[in-house]
């Protein structure tokens, strides 16, 4: 790893996970950590507890006493709860992290050569592998235009290959609009240019958002397909969504089109928002119906 990143001795890396009701994951989570990134990358790690009713904090202050635990009194969304702690961060990189994530060897010591190499970016991913050892194709995006959303939401797949960034291969390193929010390696001096995630954002779109304001301010999105990470995805809420997780989803995808897409048309803006709370009136009505027949395909 490049030496010339930090003074010797010196934390080079802040580590930023956010926890609810994931006690297993993120046991998982931090045991990665302290045996493979921990011996190549001096770390500070914080874990920033919703209030998680299994014991997740607990568990933690007793199991790995190096952590510094913040413990939140409620479950604000994961946009507050990561910024409780990046307002605290000093070193020189922080790396926001999910707690369905697992570590392996090399890679984060990888990723900071990757930032060492290309200092004009403010952001890094890498590829993101499932536990059956498929591809999170979402690892590397595109930001869809307002017809493309509409295409979305109308049920239509046809732009969903773009929106994965196809032109940067899994496995190489190129400039993407969006990494995923479940690993983000940040430079800190570009954090503090672009300021903490969007508390409007109570799940899902803050990632987006971050990544399209990063380049508003002249930063680089690199993925780096070079190197992996484990990621569990949806394990830390049910894959069949409740329907406050459909809303915040629709929610904030209402979000991002305000701050970024709308102002073009009055009458595209109308047809995206109607497109957008349509979808989650449809979805929201059917849950039930698909919670239900998910446990009996479970059970059965």
């Amino acid at each position: 790893m490049t030496g010339a990143l930090t003074a010797p001795g010196a934390v080079q890396v802040e580590v930023v996970i956010v926890s609810y009701g994931s006690m297993h994951l993120v046991r998982r989570c931090l045991e990665s950590l302290r045996l493979h990134a921990a011996r190549e990358v001096r770390l500070r790690i914080h874990v920033v507890d919703n209030a998680s009713p299994d014991g997740t904090a607990d568990a933690v202050e007793h199991e790995f006493p190096e952590v510094s635990l913040w413990r939140r009194p409620s479950n604000d969304g994961f946009a507050v709860a990561t910024n409780t702690a990046l307002r605290h961060v000093t070193a020189p990189f922080v790396l926001v992290l999910n707690p369905d994530t697992e570590i392996p060897a090399g890679t984060l010591a990888h990723l900071l050569d990757t930032m060492a190499a290309h200092p004009d970016a403010g952001v890094v991913g890498c590829r993101l592998v499932r536990l059956d050892g498929s591809l999170d194709h979402a690892a590397k995006r595109s930001i869809p235009d307002p017809v493309q959303a509409l295409t979305y939401l109308a049920g239509r797949r046809a732009t969903h290959a773009h929106y994965l960034a196809p032109s940067v291969g899994h496995d190489e390193l190129g400039e993407v609009e969006a990494v995923n929010g479940a690993l983000m390696l940040i430079r800190t001096a570009a954090l503090s240019d672009v300021g903490l995630l969007d508390e409007r954002y109570w799940m899902y779109g803050e990632d987006l958002d971050w990544c399209v304001r990063f380049a508003a301010h002249g930063y680089r999105i690199l993925y780096d397909g070079r190197v992996s990470a484990l990621h569990v995805k949806g394990a830390t809420s049910d894959r069949r969504r409740s329907t406050k997780l459909i809303w915040h989803f629709h929610r904030s995808m209402a979000i991002f089109y305000a701050s970024h897409k709308a102002g073009r048309s009055r009458l595209l803006d109308a047809a995206v928002y109607v497109g957008i709370y349509g979808r989650f009136a449809l979805l929201a009505s059917t849950a039930p119906l698909r919670s239900l027949v998910g446990r009996r395909t479970v059970s059965a």
